[in-house]
């Protein structure tokens, strides 16, 4: 034999040994449904050579021992948020019904957050007005402003911000801003970055990418942190779906308007938001802010303003609220914590569920939870954007759909702009909003953070939200997914089985 035959050889079992080595691991490794393992094995074997270089890349859910171990040494050395919270804001102030209690004991499993009362909320009323709120809010602030976006954009909105944050800065007080490393990678990178920095405001950048493929080696990049937190004085926070950018969206105008959700929260749910922004923003920067989860838990200027400066009256004011818990999920915290929370509200609907989501790619258990709603009687409704800014999504997401008919779930689709609003209320009384889709990513990937709330009055809003987009959506029916083409069909699911390797 040659001596470019032996090579030859030899490169082949080297090939053959590094592809066995990689479906031992795959099959080794903890935390993956079997679907998952074997679109990884079929695509290892079918594509040698590609396969093997998506695994590396993406087959593991792996941010790096490095931000792992700092990150669990941070969340041990900062104080237990409800320990803090439980003597002036706890469960017995308001009666959670007892066929909702457990949704809250689920949540409390993923961050040991416990479910608050004492809360106030306004629901804004579009993207453009909560930032002028978020505004507003800042130059009112008097010690501290905190933000975090994933994306963050140097537009209208964008810049308004700053300039807020600038002002805040300038006065005295501290700013300390995050941003997504890869989805605010635009402003990161810009003048307005630097002037920030100039003024006085602390930034970090959360799981900077560097370059792509030296990162690749210490983690995925793919792993973001999606989180879009506000936290103001200790006493208010913002949650919801939308990034700081105009509702114009100029990086993917063509699917404009974003159609988006916040909310204003005042009471001590901002101590559990506060506390995801310490836990990430100690893990970049290495400052110590426990101190703020330890301070005494005040009303804001405003609603004081509207009260007698008596402690009976702000007693009241505090068990007036109604009982909310944060949700904060991502790579470094409980597995499957994410879908576990949907799945559990799913299963405790009694009369009707509605949820809007802009990317849906479930995993069995979701699809199955959903489904089986509608089948126990439950008036069961999903509206989704009728053009969705990934394409590959969405043919993955029209897989499910005939299912999803055939079980009597009623499917919407928004026709009004990219409906990015991620919501989901229960017979009219419980509500989760936040950052988190349904998708593979928000389930495994990325840092997500969601409120949980039992609110008749509040969801009712929320619902009354959720109606609009209905006003302005086309339901899918049957027939229409029958009418499909064979080539349709065959990508939409081609595309689905691949979701659990995306």
């Amino acid at each position: 034999m040659s001596q470019n035959a032996l090579i030859g050889t030899g490169f082949l079992i080297l090939h053959i040994a590094i592809i066995i080595a990689l479906i031992v691991r795959v099959l080794l490794r903890p935390h993956r449904e079997p679907t998952s393992r074997i679109a990884w094995i079929v695509l290892i074997i079918a594509l040698p050579i590609l396969g093997i270089v998506a695994y590396l890349l993406l087959g593991e859910t792996n941010i790096g021992r490095r931000r792992v171990a700092r990150m669990r040494q941070v969340i041990s050395k900062l104080p237990n948020v409800s320990d803090v919270l439980e003597k002036e804001f706890t469960t017995s102030e308001i009666h959670i019904p007892k066929h909702y209690a457990h949704l809250f004991e689920v949540g409390k499993t993923v961050n040991g957050f416990a479910p608050v009362g004492g809360n106030h909320a306004q629901l804004m009323q579009d993207s453009n007005s909560a930032i002028a709120s978020i505004v507003a809010d800042i130059d009112a602030a008097q010690n501290h402003v905190h933000v975090i976006f994933y994306i963050w954009l140097a537009d209208n909105n964008g810049c308004h911000l700053v300039n807020a944050l600038k002002r805040a800065a300038k006065r005295g007080v501290t700013c300390r801003v995050m941003a997504d490393g890869l989805g605010s990678r635009s402003i990161i990178t810009s003048s307005h970055w630097k002037a920030m920095r100039q003024a006085g405001v602390h930034l970090a950048e959360a799981l900077p990418i560097g370059r792509f493929l030296l990162g690749s080696l210490k983690g995925r990049v793919d792993l973001r942190n999606h989180r879009k937190i506000v936290v103001i004085d200790n006493i208010i926070t913002y949650s919801g779906s939308q990034n700081c950018a105009d509702p114009e969206f100029k990086i993917k105008a063509k699917y404009a308007p974003w159609v988006d959700i916040m909310m204003r929260f005042e009471g001590a749910i901002t101590r559990q938001n506060q506390y995801l922004f310490a836990c990430d923003w100690e893990s970049e920067t290495g400052e110590d802010i426990g101190y703020l989860l330890k301070q005494p838990l005040t009303l804001s200027s405003v609603n004081q303003a509207n009260l007698n400066k008596t402690e009976s009256s702000i007693n009241t004011k505090k068990q007036s609220g109604f009982i909310a818990q944060v949700i904060g999920t991502g790579p470094t915290v409980r597995y499957s914590a994410m879908p576990e929370i949907f799945e559990t509200l799913m299963y405790a609907a009694r009369h009707q569920l509605v949820i809007t989501t802009p990317y849906y790619v479930p995993d069995e258990p979701m699809q199955a939870a959903l489904c089986a709603s509608a089948r126990r009687g439950v008036k069961t409704t999903v509206i989704f954007p009728a053009r969705n800014d990934s394409w590959i999504v969405a043919a993955a997401s029209h897989s499910y759909y005939a299912e999803l008919l055939a079980a009597g779930v009623r499917i919407f689709e928004y026709q009004g702009g990219l409906l990015h609003t991620k919501s989901l209320t229960i017979d009219r009384e419980v509500t989760l909003i936040g950052s988190a889709n349904m998708d593979r990513r928000s389930f495994e990937l990325n840092y997500e953070n969601n409120i949980l709330f039992y609110d008749a009055s509040l969801t009712a809003k929320i619902y009354e939200r959720q109606c609009s987009y209905l006003a302005n959506s086309k339901q899918v029916n049957a027939e229409m997914v029958q009418g499909w083409t064979r080539r349709q069909k065959l990508l939409n699911n081609a595309i689905a089985m691949l979701g659990p390797v995306l």
